[in-house]
């Protein structure tokens, strides 16, 4: 699944187009490197969201082309630390 896709249905970003810019402007890091929206995630990417002075690491357990609300977070876990 791509990226950008990934990052809406995980809900970490509210909406698709919003996700396409964050990785445009290399908000968006896989594996130490910015990335691209038509990456394709794989289930055990470490992803690294830069907003501001903030940065959310997360890692991939799950990549689902539907997630209801209440399953989105099942996605993915928070990691702690640079």
């Amino acid at each position: 699944m791509r990226l950008d896709k990934w990052l809406k249905v995980s809900r970490l970003i509210k909406r698709r187009s919003v996700a396409n810019e964050a990785c445009d402007n290399d908000r968006v890091w896989v594996g130490q490197r910015p990335q691209r929206a038509s990456y394709e995630v794989k289930v055990g990417d470490v992803i690294e969201l830069h907003f501001g002075q903030r940065v959310t690491r997360i890692e991939v357990l799950a990549v689902d082309e539907h997630a209801q609300k209440g399953d989105a977070a099942a996605l993915y876990r928070e990691l702690g630390g640079p």
